[in-house]
């Protein structure tokens, strides 16, 4: 390749080409990517506006509240997260350009196309909670950096902690980026040990609501993260090494490779440098501490990767990182192979898949809905299994569909919002992809049937149940959630807990003894 081909000129066209190219392609995936049941449960969050949700702080709640007043299409809905990676390429070639000498511009450049390149960033449609998470600590550390070089950055350290509260109200995992910046204060910016403190203040607010709802709300957003979602977790080499493979392959063994061997492009600050490698190491090592003892979610780190592209990109010449935008781009080549054929691939193509199921229900809910309304009880209620066929059920059927039964961990929004005494005596419709066992319902209702139909030649089935039971439900299903999920504990103070209260379940209620 020419020199001339290294120019800022060049890597900006090839920048803007990225930008736009990967832009156009998430509208196109966001239009027609089924809607997950994910982005269907928190879609209620938007139905439902409230201050707290049951397993995260309620950014992405209030967003979608927002986004709805527009329209329910998914493409709407999803439209925030379309701009997500694209604003960020934005922040990263920005932030390039302040710390490379004037004739390395062509690094921010390439730096940003190489960050819209990576799967992770192109195929970021969805609404999910790490909408708000990954933009909030984005614009935090963008605040942050401009803070670290400049002479005092009073303002703009105030304003990285603004939004860590904002990215703290949509994810706990935002935490890490202000421990990030504690341990980069206080063990390479002695100078500034007092800019975490300031950092802290604006945090407040975000911290207070978030505890307050808790406190209120049996601890719903701490007993999920910290105690329900890792109960029975032990010791494992194995998830230790799944996640050095994952922190592998989302960060691209040549950006590591060639990025750990380089040396700093002359001119830049070896300080910033620095600040750059503690706020993307740190998080991670705490992850791999972590991964000793349970699986880390690939999703759970893509916060902390611009941080380490802007590393990589104050280390690598233009050459390096035009070479590893190709190398970036190949790797993308078979993600987005997978990505059409969910998209566009014909049912027939997984009829062969053991979960050919799943793949007729995630593109055919609405016939699905459709069956499930037809012939329905008066007055009966449309009710689930698991919290994904519920929520997407729900986002079709265009009313709140509960789970019917113990559940799981994840997901218990049930438990702050639905009353199962109101539906004693009526009938219940119950959606399964398995067929049922009659004698698993039959001690909550009076009579039962079992109602089987086909959606492109798969069977789904539906238990109707007549004359619901609620007190044998509540002295058994109820029973069995209050002492998996809300053993909380006595030195967390408790002001309040829909569910436990609803019921009279007084150990996790106010005042237990």
């Amino acid at each position: 390749m020419r020199a001339s081909e290294y120019s800022a000129h060049a890597s900006r066209q090839i920048f803007w080409v990225a930008f736009a190219a990967t832009l156009l392609l998430k509208i196109v995936i966001a239009a027609g990517f089924p809607f997950t049941g994910d982005e269907a449960f928190f879609y209620q969050w938007g139905v439902l506006p409230a201050w707290g949700y049951s397993d995260h702080p309620p950014m992405v709640g209030w967003l979608i509240a927002l986004l709805r007043q527009i329209s329910d299409h998914p493409l709407v809905l999803r439209s925030a997260t379309l701009l997500v990676t694209s604003l960020i390429a934005l922040g990263v070639v920005d932030l390039l350009r302040r710390f490379l000498p004037e004739d390395r511009e062509a690094s921010a450049w390439f730096a940003g196309a190489v960050y819209l390149a990576m799967p992770w960033s192109w195929m970021f449609v969805l609404v999910t909670t790490d909408t708000p998470l990954v933009f909030f600590m984005a614009l935090s550390a963008w605040c942050y950096l401009r803070a670290d070089t400049s002479e005092r950055g009073t303002g703009w350290y105030a304003l990285a902690g603004l939004f860590l509260g904002l990215a703290f109200l949509s994810k706990y995992f935002a935490a890490l980026l202000g421990f990030a910046y504690a341990a980069h204060c206080f063990g390479w910016r002695c100078e500034r040990r007092w800019a975490p403190f300031l950092i802290f203040v604006p945090t407040l607010p975000a911290i207070t609501l978030n505890v307050a709802f808790n406190a209120t709300h049996g601890w719903s957003n701490v007993m999920f993260n910290v105690f329900n979602r890792n109960e029975g977790t032990s010791w494992s080499f194995e998830t230790f090494g799944l996640y050095l493979v994952m922190v592998l392959y989302l960060l691209t063994p040549w950006l590591l490779w060639r990025g750990a061997r380089a040396r700093a492009v002359p001119g830049t600050s070896p300080a910033t440098a620095r600040t750059l490698a503690v706020l993307w190491l740190f998080p991670l090592v705490v992850f791999a501490l972590l991964s000793t003892r349970r699986i880390i979610g690939l999703h759970w780190v893509l916060g902390f990767v611009p941080l380490f592209v802007l590393w990589v990109g104050l280390r690598l010449d233009a050459r390096a990182l035009r070479s590893a935008l190709n190398w970036t781009m190949a790797l993308s080549v078979p993600h987005l192979m997978v990505v059409a054929a969910i998209v566009w691939a014909p049912p027939s193509w997984w009829q062969p898949v053991r979960t050919n199921d799943r793949a007729v229900f995630l593109h055919e809910t609405p016939a699905i809905v459709a069956a499930l309304q037809k012939d329905l009880p008066t007055g009966a209620t449309l009710m689930g299994r698991t919290y994904h066929p519920a929520a997407m059920l729900a986002f079709h059927h265009k009313q709140y569909v509960p789970v019917f039964g113990v559940g799981r961990h994840h997901a218990r929004q049930d438990d702050q919002i639905i009353d199962f005494r109101v539906y004693d005596g009526r009938p219940i419709r119950i959606f399964l992809f398995d067929e049922p066992d009659p004698e698993e319902f039959a001690p909550y209702f009076g009579r039962i049937s079992v109602k089987r139909f086909e959606v492109d030649g798969v069977a789904f089935f539906a238990v109707d149940g007549e004359g619901f039971r609620y007190q044998p439900f509540r002295d058994t299903v109820l029973t069995e959630v209050a002492r998996e999920f809300h053993d909380i504990p006595r030195w967390l103070p408790l002001l309040g807990n829909p569910f436990c209260e609803r019921y009279g379940f007084a150990a996790c209620s106010p005042g237990r003894s």
